[in-house]
């Protein structure tokens, strides 16, 4: 039996997930010279692997709380929230400049933020929603550009 080519799943437009880079994991194995620091005094026997095992319990909670920011059937989910691409206005790409500029103190404490502070560029959207009090989305990216033409695209679909 074919499948239908209609039936098939839509494909997600946009997937990505926001995880630390590299240098985050490296910087992090300080916290095993500094548990074992500690723990020295008390057992020197436990505490190398003390702090090996604080080091992979603080890296897995690194990656399974990475949210991730997708563009699939009409909607744009950042995180735990999604709001439908109509409702979305004018889109900014932001530099590091930019970025810093968008949450300094100018941001509106309304806007809705997903921030990681090793991703330093990023996507302003407008939110044009009346019932939404958030006036825009700040979402931190690796492919601002990716993302913005997810977004058109998505609009141009729906």
């Amino acid at each position: 039996m074919t499948r239908n080519a209609s039936s098939a799943p839509p494909q997600s437009t946009y997937r990505e997930r926001l995880l630390p880079g590299a240098s985050l994991f490296v910087a992090l194995v300080l916290v095993i010279p500094a548990v074992a620091l500690v723990l020295t005094p008390i057992n020197a026997q436990w505490a190398i692997p003390t702090g090996v095992i604080v080091y992979a319990v603080l890296a897995t909670t690194f990656l399974l709380t990475s949210p991730s920011i997708e563009v699939d059937g009409g909607r744009l989910t950042a995180g735990r929230a999604e709001i439908p691409v109509s409702l979305l206005g004018d889109i900014e790409l932001l530099g590091a400049e930019g970025l810093k500029a968008a949450i300094g103190p100018g941001c509106d404490a309304r806007s809705y933020l997903l921030l990681r502070g090793w991703i330093h560029r990023g996507v302003r959207i407008a939110n044009v929603d009346p019932a939404d009090p958030a006036p825009q989305w700040i979402l931190t990216t690796r492919h601002p550009k990716k993302l913005a033409e997810a977004i058109a695209a998505a609009r141009v679909a729906a």
